[in-house]
């Protein structure tokens, strides 16, 4: 039966089933082939605050929104015309147009092709026209549909947060440096390759230039004031999503007013929030799908085998890549993250990787995979996109051909400076990770083990935070170096000759070291009052027993006050 549940499952993933069916198929099948484990297992961590309940969630279809709300407004033409008057004139100076602008806008579509259209559609006839090898031109337009994807507000980004459990403010820092990295080996080959042209340079004309930046400017700021906002801890990353999608919502609107309210809008939002619904039932289920896996200890296998095999974090980086290059060629970059970054994960801290270097290697390998022969995505939008469009060049006029065979053989030199960019990425870490030491993770601050009481001071009373064991050290006098403070010290602070398990009813079997549940039972506090065992050598102010009446049972402060009352 189990095969047969299978080879149902290959079969419709093979006749172009929806890829959540795909998962959540196979999530209930694994759950309910485990013993005592009903169906619904699969739709556990769905509902549980792993994602249901998480906030960053919220991230997902506010910038989606506005990435395609400038998509269908005029940002793409004032993005070229922007770079254009500024980097025009260097050699190779619209090719670089091409790699800055698509870049840019990038960032805001998550690399789901429409750069291609938008920006590859504007500025392969003009680089064309202006004597570009047309093979150059189709690699270069078809690398730029995912070049942005290490630049905040990046949607993969924003996902792998989510998935991978690490602050996306972070991720977003830690993109920047190998994301320049990446576009400046490619923008060097665009050069080299401009100045072999011989063309006469379009001189820098400042007017032009400056009016250029005055058209974009709105834009322009959006990605600065978000990167500001963050790192000086003004936005959090749910807050800069809301404040994006306003933003871009006013300024398309109201300020350039290249969507209409009543026409545009609409259609963009249900355009929109379409792809928004497919990456959730993908999440979702893929999730479903990844608790199995977790809960099968898959990862945990996969560690075991690689440990026979692989013995540094070198080589496991090294097999990493291979791997992930060959998930982004057969998979969309939404999927991968969902599936893959819970298996590796585990496996990475294994090594000491950190995961914000994870992180960003991750995602440059898809970047690449997007654009790897046979069946990278790009490759297939970018053959769609320019077989059979008309080009100029001087008198003449031709349609060129581009089928996707030919795209493999045009996108191999930037394929090969992307794979020199990964490496130098992957094998110097601190090209992410510096980055990251500009920010206070929020987590440092987490008070970890510490109790949620008052604490003791010198008067016994409380301070309003959180009582920690170094306190409850200090008060009672373990000033030694030996480690924080343990039942021995307590005892000793007790004045009692035996050990506490003295302390327990003659009746009361103990097998091990007294333990707190023990001395919470034997000083009353978990069902009733302390009437009549006192601690030795202390006795109990009738006051204090009072409001222990009134109040409840004793607690901690209460013991406080007791061991308190000599100083």
């Amino acid at each position: 039966m189990e095969t047969i549940v299978f080879l149902i499952l290959v079969a419709f993933a093979l006749l172009g089933a929806p890829l959540f069916a795909i998962f959540g198929g196979a999530a209930m099948f694994l759950f309910d082939s485990l013993e005592n484990t009903p169906i619904t297992g699969a739709a556990n961590d769905v509902f549980s605050e792993k994602f249901a309940d998480s906030p960053l969630l919220v991230t997902i279809p506010l910038f989606t929104f506005a990435g395609y709300l400038m998509a269908e407004s005029g940002t793409p033409r004032r993005l070229v015309k922007l770079s254009r008057a500024w980097l025009g004139w260097m050699p190779g100076g619209l090719a670089i147009v091409c790699l800055v602008a698509s870049a840019f806008f990038t960032t805001f579509t998550g690399g789901s092709g429409i750069t291609i259209v938008a920006i590859g559609g504007l500025l392969f006839p003009s680089l064309v026209a202006d004597e570009y090898d047309e093979d150059f031109s189709l690699g270069l337009v078809t690398t730029g549909g995912s070049l942005g994807l290490l630049f905040p507000p990046s949607l993969p980004i924003v996902l792998y947060g989510v998935v991978g459990g690490v602050m996306i403010e972070k991720l977003f820092l830690a993109g920047i440096i190998p994301g320049i990295i990446t576009v400046g080996m490619l923008a060097i080959y665009s050069m080299f390759v401009g100045k072999k042209l011989k063309k006469e340079r379009t001189p820098f004309e400042a007017g032009a230039a400056f009016k250029a930046l005055r058209e974009a400017i709105w834009e322009v700021i959006l990605p600065i004031a978000l990167l500001g906002g963050m790192y000086l801890g003004l936005l959090r990353i749910h807050e800069a999503a809301a404040f994006t999608a306003l933003y871009v919502l006013i300024i398309e609107v109201f300020v350039y007013r290249d969507v209409s309210l009543t026409g545009d809008l609409p259609r963009v939002i249900r355009e929109s929030m379409t792809l928004v619904g497919a990456i959730l039932a993908i999440l979702a289920t893929a999730i479903g799908f990844t608790s199995y896996l977790i809960q099968a200890s898959v990862p945990m296998l996969i560690l075991e085998w690689m440990s026979d095999y692989i013995t540094s974090p070198l080589m496991f980086l090294l097999v990493l890549n291979v791997f992930l290059i060959i998930v982004g060629m057969l998979m969309d970059i939404f999927s991968a993250i969902v599936v893959v970054v819970p298996l590796i994960i585990p496996i990475a801290n294994s090594f000491g990787i950190d995961p914000y270097h994870l992180g960003i290697v991750f995602l440059l390998n898809l970047e690449i995979g997007y654009m790897t022969p046979p069946v990278g995505l790009n490759l297939f939008i970018s053959s769609f996109r320019f077989n059979g469009i008309k080009v100029e060049q001087g008198d003449e006029e031709w349609r060129v051909s581009a089928p996707v065979t030919r795209l493999y053989k045009a996108v191999l030199p930037f394929i090969g400076l992307l794979l020199i960019a990964l490496v130098l990425t992957t094998y110097v870490p601190s090209l992410s990770t510096y980055m990251t030491t500009l920010m206070d993770d929020p987590a440092d601050m987490d008070t970890g083990g510490q109790l949620e009481l008052d604490p003791i001071d010198d008067e016994g009373d409380s301070g309003g935070s959180t009582l920690s064991l170094d306190d409850l050290e200090d008060e009672f006098g373990d000033d030694d170096d030996d480690g924080p403070l343990n039942l021995d010290d307590l005892e000793g602070e007790l004045d009692d000759e035996d050990d506490l398990d003295s302390l327990d009813d003659e009746d009361d079997e103990d097998d091990g070291p007294l333990s707190l549940d023990d001395l919470e039972d034997e000083l009353g506090l978990d069902d009733e009052p302390l009437e009549d065992e006192p601690l030795e050598d202390e006795p109990i102010d009738e006051s204090a027993m009072t409001e222990a009446a009134v109040d409840g049972p004793p607690s901690l402060d209460d013991l406080e006050e007791e061991l308190g009352d000599e100083e």
